[in-house]
């Protein structure tokens, strides 16, 4: 009998071994595929995205995202319970006011649209986890992540560009509204905007409120991509003008990544995120690497809705397509997903 080196399975030269080296023995049934798997999901890697306006019985589908909707808080009470009995562990709120402004104001008022999602989730299934998407573009009726330099208004600074967005404004803000949110019982913060500082903002605003306890999730890693369309429709937040590069990452960069997380560790940040999820695979697994906190994925509207679009098509099966999709995030080094496809992948994967 040929007696094998472990190092010898590394070495290209191995006739003389190749009748013992058969993986395939591992794939001849189910069974055995799943004895050896490597990367599992389960409902518990999800998190599930939910798009609430103003209003009463408003269950409004989204064009660009079969089977997804904008609800009105008094729907969210079973959607809640649904979610949380599939095992699906969290949801993420983003917010559709009723009144647009400058500054973003229903964000931060308590009686807002989001701080009453938070209120009717946590009455209807207090045991799942609610994270506040913390951005102001929804809120906004110029459509940009926060205070803009306009002439005119109180805080224009004549010597930045027009347009530009105004980081310390901008902080203040992200610092009340997190609070608020906090408030009316959010266990996570999210900030999506990419302002500089941000992270450190929202930690000195929820500690001097009182909330040491409400974690931080940040988007440290958000691209500036183009597969963010259908959630442009989703919330109702195209940007008036110009478009969101000027505080999102250059597709082209990478080690860019990487100093955006470190300074968003150092500000306190209790897990970090990468957004878009399939087109940046290879940063989020050098984000693993790096780091010991718990990575979050994003798997966004644009991939949800191409594997849609193709399915529909006929092009692909839209329920293996998926879950390969979110087994490749996961594998990559993601501890869970944010994810449209939380509902139904929960139930594919108990099947």
């Amino acid at each position: 009998m040929i007696e094998l080196n472990p190092a010898h399975l590394h070495r290209s030269d191995l006739a003389a071994d190749a009748a013992l080296l058969r993986p395939r023995r591992l794939r001849r049934t189910s069974s055995l595929r799943r004895l050896v798997r490597e990367t599992t999901l389960t409902p518990a890697d999800f998190v599930a995205p939910l798009f609430v306006r103003h209003g009463r019985n408003q269950r409004i589908p989204i064009r660009s995202m079969p089977g997804q909707f904008q609800l009105s808080v008094d729907q969210l009470a079973e959607e809640a319970k649904q979610i949380a009995g599939l095992g699906v562990p969290a949801v993420i709120l983003f917010g559709i006011p009723a009144h647009k402004d400058a500054v973003g104001s229903d964000n931060y008022d308590p009686a807002g649209v989001v701080p009453q999602a938070i209120r009717a989730i946590k009455d209807a299934a207090p045991e799942l986890i609610v994270i506040s998407d913390m951005c102001f573009c929804e809120y906004t009726d110029h459509g940009h992540c926060g205070v803009i330099n306009i002439p005119g208004e109180m805080h224009y600074h004549p010597h930045l560009p027009e347009g530009y967005l105004l980081d310390a404004p901008t902080r203040e803000l992200l610092a009340r509204a997190s609070a608020v949110h906090a408030e009316a019982g959010a266990d996570v913060i999210a900030p999506s905007g990419m302002v500089d500082g941000m992270v450190a903002a929202i930690r000195s605003g929820l500690d001097a409120a009182g909330f040491e306890h409400v974690a931080i999730l940040s988007y440290a890693v958000k691209y500036a991509s183009g597969f963010y369309g259908p959630f442009r429709e989703a919330a109702e937040s195209p940007p008036a003008f110009g478009d969101r590069s000027q505080y999102q990452m250059d597709p082209a960069n990478r080690r860019e990544a990487f100093k955006e997380a470190d300074l968003d560790v150092v500000e306190g940040a209790d897990m970090l995120m990468v957004k878009p999820a399939l087109p940046y695979l290879d940063v989020l697994a050098a984000l693993r690497e790096r780091y010991p906190l718990p990575i979050a994925a994003y798997q966004v509207s644009g991939e949800y809705a191409m594997l849609h679009a193709a399915a529909a098509n006929g092009w692909l099966d839209l329920k293996r397509c998926a879950l390969e999709s979110l087994i490749a995030i996961k594998r990559a080094g993601a501890d869970f997903i944010l994810t449209y496809f939380a509902k139904e992948a929960a139930k594919w994967v108990l099947e």
